[in-house]
């Protein structure tokens, strides 16, 4: 018998589910201690501020209604994590040589990053978070969603297994299963893929 699809819901990372955000990134916080704050500030920066203070401005903007990203839950546990934002707010994206947008950037909303509990992989959590993020983004103004991931069909990624942190940026196939278009190859491994949003 096959087993039941899970029931997902997600839900803008607002104050009052911090600490549930806070849970499921753990002590490792989502990964080497980023706190998802890798694409929001310069390089330089990013290297000098400690996992606490990296944990400090992703709270900040948490409980200033900033709203980071996206939080899915299965019942009442935060299962995953997704950031998607205005493009203009992750600075690095325009600094890198290999993800600076060759098209017009305005109106584009960029997902940067997915954070997934261990326990929920291989469920689902991911494409219900790219379709959630692209409502998201159109509810609020975005054009274009453009997104980096990484490309398991390349060469030399050919059948290796795929671990939680070479997938944070998000996997090919599941952005080209909702809509999204290849625009490039970013690197051997990895594309910049773009959803136009009707209308």
């Amino acid at each position: 018998m096959e087993k039941e699809p899970l029931s997902i819901r997600v839900f803008p990372a607002t104050p009052d589910r911090w600490l549930d955000l806070e849970k499921l990134f753990g002590s490792h916080a989502a990964s080497s201690g980023c706190w998802c704050v890798f694409w929001r500030i310069k390089r330089v920066e990013f290297s000098r501020t400690s996992r606490e203070e990296k944990k400090e401005l992703l709270k900040g903007m948490v409980d200033s209604n900033k709203v980071p990203g996206l939080l899915a839950y299965v019942g009442s546990e935060a299962a995953g994590w997704c950031c998607v934002g205005p493009r203009e707010d992750f600075p690095p994206l325009e600094k890198s040589r290999t993800l600076k947008s060759a098209e017009d950037a305005s109106g584009t909303w960029s997902i940067v990053c997915f954070f997934v509990a261990r326990s929920y992989r291989h469920k689902g959590v991911m494409t219900t978070l790219v379709k959630e993020a692209v409502r998201y983004a159109a509810e609020h103004g975005a054009r274009v969603v453009e997104a980096y991931p990484t490309n398991m069909q390349a060469e030399n990624l050919a059948g290796k297994k795929l671990t939680g942190y070479s997938g944070y940026m998000g996997i090919s196939t599941v952005l080209s299963e909702l809509g999204f278009e290849k625009v490039s190859d970013a690197s051997p491994t990895q594309l910049i893929m773009r959803y136009q949003i009707p209308g």
